[in-house]
């Protein structure tokens, strides 16, 4: 099992130049996998910005993923179809509840990341509100984030960002793939795709709806969890894994 850290989080280096997109991001770990670790063919598994890493990596090099494996979906939509079922409508309509109520972090990070980063990075207790506060809204803890993370578990997360000083590379991310363009735009995935979803994630879209974008072969909804499924349902979420990539044997 390979866990790369993303670019300007946290484990990796800060990039020293422009243009560190999810695009490019796939690109460099294709060619740790293949060119540096010898990987002809690998598994990919990702959520939130990792999740648009898996499916630039796809799109790119189909012939080296077996599969794909994603939790929750994106409710950034531009466009919609003119034939959406009844449950693709209820999801856009949250997706759009979403960026109204919970979206505004994104479009600062898309367009002034460095304003809101010289701050965190300035203040411990900022950058613990920022971070902590979407802990608390985008988990299945009810309004009780210790519930679900321990008090050592936060603090060790903040305290990642704090001593690499990283708030602002892992922000930056936003503004340049908002501003970058990727060769795939538009471009279907055709590498067999399972999905993860679970209930109190941010986006939880219908089957058909990413049957649109994807080559869907497995389709799950968690009994419960949130944004987090790794932290926050690691047993129910790794079974779901194993279950999707079982069928490649």
């Amino acid at each position: 099992m390979i866990v790369p850290s993303l670019p300007g989080f946290g484990f990796s280096d800060r990039p020293a130049e422009k243009g560190m997109t999810v695009f490019r991001m796939a690109d460099l770990f294709y060619q740790l996998l293949r060119n540096r670790l010898g990987y002809e063919r690998f598994a990919v598994r990702g959520s939130d910005i990792g999740a648009g890493v898996g499916k630039e990596l796809a799109r790119s090099y189909p012939e080296a993923v077996i599969g794909l494996h994603l939790s929750g979906s994106n409710p950034y939509i531009y466009q919609l179809p003119g034939d959406l079922s009844e449950a693709e409508a209820r999801f856009a309509e949250d997706a759009q509840t979403f960026m109204q109520q919970e979206g505004a972090y994104a479009l600062l990070q898309s367009t002034k990341p460095q304003t809101p980063a010289v701050g965190l990075n300035d203040s411990p207790a900022g950058l613990a509100a920022w971070i902590v506060e979407k802990f608390r809204r985008w988990s299945d803890c009810g309004g009780e984030v210790e519930s679900r993370f321990t008090k050592e578990e936060l603090l060790t997360n903040l305290t990642l960002y704090w001593a690499t000083e990283t708030i602002h590379s892992s922000m930056r991310v936003y503004y340049e793939s908002a501003h970058g363009w990727s060769p795939n735009a538009g471009r279907r995935v055709e590498v067999p795709t399972g999905m993860a979803m679970l209930p109190k994630d941010i986006a939880v879209a219908p089957r058909e709806w990413e049957a649109r974008e994807y080559n869907l072969t497995h389709y799950t909804v968690l009994p419960r969890g949130g944004h987090f499924a790794e932290w926050e349902e690691p047993e129910r979420l790794a079974e779901d894994i194993r279950s999707f990539f079982r069928t490649f044997r």
